[in-house]
């Protein structure tokens, strides 16, 4: 090899060998103080494309697992204030429960009045203050609300609780029967013909006795004022024709409907009411009517609200059940939201976590031949001062 001053070929390479080996050194210097393999595109431009992706559903993920949580949590608000509904309505059964024995006074009435009053207007309350995030939840505003539970578009569950005040419940609309009179009679006389009740016959054949009676005196049947005779022999008036049939005596007001259709005679209907020998009080068999709030003024209005109260209990019940069903739900949803990220997490950081061990035998790798190159590129430069010798 020829002995030249200007271009030192030896001390070019080592030089060039020695760039490299700086370059990679400060390759693996950058991956090891940052954690990170890929810390710009150039460092691996497939692996940031895929790994920002990952990131972008690792984090979206972590927030529906919030969303979620945060769900739960506005269900357990709304199931709260539903369990102390559930309370005052088990109150109210029972007072529909006391006000329906009639060894109660009217005084005693009033006070259970009183308080089914205060009760029905705290169901109200209730139904409008209960809020989460300054929302209301109980007064039917909160329907068709979406949880985003995914870390993409449309990944949602819906969410829905419906009006839970006095009214929707059936507590302000309470239909029900009122009593109705019933009247034993004795014998009638109209027109020199006596009519008695034989009370060792059967029950119909004294029905057929009266009618008989009625159609024989030109009075065609009882439809206004209705009175209609029942199996136990006596007679059902109510103030409306046919009001409750479904509860009293069907068999007589059915035989009634399909033999006679015309007004009774004024006359003949006095003439049932002077022979009455006794009055009592047949409780839920007269008139439809309606409670505009429980009360238990008397048995029948007792009765209207207990049974509105137990229907009021099933509503919420069904409205618990729900929520409780739906936080259960977000509950695992919670559990797999998590779950998913984790994996996602473990996969992004396979693709761009630095493996600090691995990364630690490159960059002393590096540290070595750096050192190597170095001392190299010394002895380069020392190769040419054997020129200074044949100068000499």
């Amino acid at each position: 090899m020829a002995m030249v001053v200007q271009h030192n070929l030896t001390a070019m390479n080592a030089n060039r060998q020695l760039g490299i080996t700086t370059g990679a050194q400060a390759k693996s210097s950058e991956k090891l103080s940052s954690g990170y393999r890929i810390n710009r595109a150039g460092d691996d431009a497939a692996g940031l494309k895929i790994s920002e992706k990952m990131r972008s559903q690792i984090r979206g993920l972590d927030k529906a697992s919030d969303n979620a949580q945060d769900g739960i949590s506005l269900i357990q608000t709304a199931e709260g204030a539903l369990n102390e509904a559930h309370s005052i309505l088990q109150r109210m059964n029972e007072l529909s429960v006391q006000g329906a024995n009639d060894t109660n006074q009217s005084i005693d009435r009033d006070a259970i009045n009183q308080e089914l009053t205060a009760l029905t207007e705290e169901l109200d309350r209730i139904s409008e203050t209960t809020q989460f995030n300054k929302q209301n939840l109980l007064d039917g505003s909160f329907s068709n609300k979406k949880l985003q539970v995914g870390a993409n578009a449309g990944q949602s569950i819906n969410i829905s609780i419906g009006n839970m005040n006095a009214d929707t419940l059936g507590l302000k609309s309470i239909k029900y029967f009122e009593g109705r009179e019933s009247h034993s009679y004795s014998g009638i006389s109209y027109m020199g013909t006596e009519y008695t009740y034989d009370t060792s016959k059967k029950a119909d054949s004294n029905k057929r006795l009266f009618m008989s009676a009625a159609k024989k005196t030109g009075q065609a049947a009882f439809t206004d004022d209705m009175i209609a005779l029942s199996t136990d022999g006596k007679f059902y008036a109510s103030t409306k024709a046919f009001a409750g049939r479904e509860d009293a005596v069907k068999a007589g007001k059915d035989l009634l409907a399909s033999r006679y259709e015309k007004a009774a005679s004024t006359a003949w209907i006095a003439l049932l009411k002077s022979a009455k020998t006794t009055t009592q009080t047949v409780g839920g068999f007269g008139a439809s009517a309606t409670l505009n709030s429980p009360n238990v003024g008397n048995y029948d209005k007792a009765n209207a609200t207990l049974q509105a109260v137990q229907g009021a209990i099933n509503l919420v019940s069904t409205q618990r059940s729900a929520l409780g069903a739906l936080q259960n739900r977000l509950e695992h949803t919670v559990a797999n939201l998590d779950n998913v990220s984790e994996n996602t997490s473990s996969a992004e950081s396979r693709i761009r976590d630095t493996d600090m061990a691995d990364e630690m035998v490159e960059y002393s790798k590096n540290n070595i031949l750096a050192q190597a190159g170095q001392s190299m590129l010394a002895q380069a430069n020392q190769s040419t001062q054997g020129v200074l010798s044949l100068l000499q």
